[in-house]
């Protein structure tokens, strides 16, 4: 199954914003500084996850002496 780089950054991007979003409104309000902290939190999933080159596909990853 091949996931594109930008695929792989979206969903990173998405999973560290609803972290961020539900762990800034545990007390019923979202603050600027939530808010800042939320989006630094997506860009940054974002901009690192797609930076990051997939793997490419190799017929046995388990090679003896080559490691994973």
């Amino acid at each position: 199954m091949k996931i594109s780089s930008f695929a792989k950054a979206v969903v990173a991007g998405l999973a560290a914003g609803a972290t961020a979003a539900a762990t800034a409104v545990q007390d019923g309000v979202f603050t600027t500084g939530e808010t800042v902290t939320t989006v630094l939190a997506v860009l940054g999933a974002l901009g690192i996850t797609y930076a990051v080159p997939n793997r490419p596909a190799e017929g046995d990853r388990a090679t003896p002496g080559r490691g994973l």
